[in-house]
């Protein structure tokens, strides 16, 4: 007898990944919404309720007054249920992250368009550089890596397995060298192979060593002599575990190294996600791409859309 199989399960999404990857915020709030709303008429005491809920969520307490308002206006005294509440918060959230939503451009005539990279320890920044420039490469850019995390001789060969992976070239340094010398490097080095693109590692940081705050203001400073427009972006590498720690780290940063732009890792597996909601009514800063695994695919563009939906279990 001759066994037939069926076609294997194509592979999931990216909004299936975010989906599970949200599972435990969505989880948590999920089960609030449903304790609060399950067949009972709205009143002011069940929005407070809700309102706790979006607190215990991370989207911090003025995010959390403003959509629980939100969901009262017009609707007291009326029956309301869990699944018309998900989807009154999904369509709030989406109308909050919108403006946020901004994809990473490369502008064509600053060449090489220069990336600098930052964010504590621990938070995937390198990782981070090597998806972000596997996502480039594919699109048909030239890229040079800057091993600039030069504490770690670890993070040095994790660039350069990235370098290889996406055919970029890296430019590194023995551990300990002077980082912001390394970055003047690569944009030469960018400069002398009609480079697109150099992306910038640098050590992980904690935001409030001021000494090493101080390096990373020298590495913008260093690149400025090369190029007073660069770094053309500043992007914030942000471990979505870490909460409401996340707003401390966007003010430390953005003092030192003016950002342009957010990325928020780690996503899967927190009850933390709805940090992004209070990053974005903060601080108003792109958020360029978030990150629900290991794979390289696993980061993609932020689309706020598909996370308000994730995030609150909205059908």
């Amino acid at each position: 007898m001759i066994k037939t199989f069926g076609q294997a399960p194509p592979p999931p999404t990216f909004f299936e990944k975010l989906k599970e990857g949200l599972a435990k915020s969505t989880g948590a709030l999920g089960e609030n919404i449903t304790g609060i709303f399950t067949k009972k008429k709205l009143d002011a005491a069940m929005l407070v309720e809700l309102e706790d809920a979006l607190i215990r969520a991370d989207m911090g307490a003025a995010q959390a007054a403003k959509l629980s308002a939100a969901v009262g206006a017009g609707r007291y005294d009326r029956e309301i249920s869990d699944g018309e509440i998900k989807s009154i918060l999904a369509g709030e959230i989406t109308r909050l992250l919108s403006p946020v939503q901004k994809p990473l451009d490369i502008d064509a005539s600053k060449k090489p368009f220069v990336i600098l990279v930052a964010g504590v320890n621990g938070t995937g920044k390198t990782t981070t550089i090597g998806k972000i420039a596997k996502r480039l490469t594919d699109q048909g850019l030239k890229l040079v890596l800057a091993a600039g995390d030069t504490f770690r001789a670890a993070a040095i060969e994790q660039l350069q397995v990235w370098g290889q992976r996406t055919g970029a070239e890296v430019v590194a340094r023995a551990a300990g060298a002077d980082a912001a010398g390394l970055a003047f490097d690569a944009i030469e080095r960018a400069r002398a192979t009609d480079a697109d693109v150099v992306l910038i590692d640098t050590a992980g940081r904690l935001q409030n060593k001021a000494g090493l705050m101080a390096e990373l203001e020298k590495i913008a400073r260093v690149i400025k002599k090369l190029d007073p427009t660069a770094p053309h972006a500043a992007l914030l590498v942000l471990d979505a575990t870490t909460g409401q720690n996340a707003i401390s780290q966007v003010e430390a940063f953005t003092a030192a190294v003016p950002l342009t732009g957010l990325v928020m890792t780690k996503l899967d597996g927190t009850a933390k996600g709805g940090i992004l909601v209070a990053l974005a009514a903060k601080f108003g800063l792109p958020i360029h791409f978030i990150g629900v695994g290991e794979a390289a695919e696993d980061l993609q563009p932020f689309v706020a859309a598909d996370f308000a939906r994730a995030l609150t279990g909205a059908s």
